[in-house]
């Protein structure tokens, strides 16, 4: 069994360590804050990490439900809709396709 004193010290260090790793972008973030680069990267990368997603989820469903295309199809309208109808709010359009995927799913 290892020393007390050993663990409290690796516990603090990784600590320490942990928190390092998180302030630092933050640290180095802030000079460039007036980057012309850096708030474009802020305007469009929200986006394009969704867009992402979206592509990564619907492929998987597609090739591991490959004869439910139309309710993948389906879900995609019904969240792509009510996203556009609701203002824009993501919780409830995501809420929205989730529920109609998984209704078409289990009652069709």
């Amino acid at each position: 069994m290892a020393d007390p004193v050993y663990l409290i010290i690796a516990v603090v260090i990784s600590g320490l360590i942990t928190l390092a790793l998180r302030t630092l972008p933050f640290a180095i973030l802030k000079p460039l804050r007036k980057s012309l680069f850096v708030k474009a990267l802020g305007r469009w990368m929200p986006a394009g990490i969704l867009l992402i997603l979206a592509v990564v989820v619907l492929r998987g469903e597609i090739l591991s439900r490959p004869g439910n295309l139309w309710a993948i199809a389906a879900a995609t309208a019904v969240t792509i809709l009510v996203h556009l109808l609701a203002k824009r709010r993501a919780l409830l359009s995501i809420s929205a396709g989730t529920a109609c995927y998984v209704l078409l799913l289990n009652v069709f």
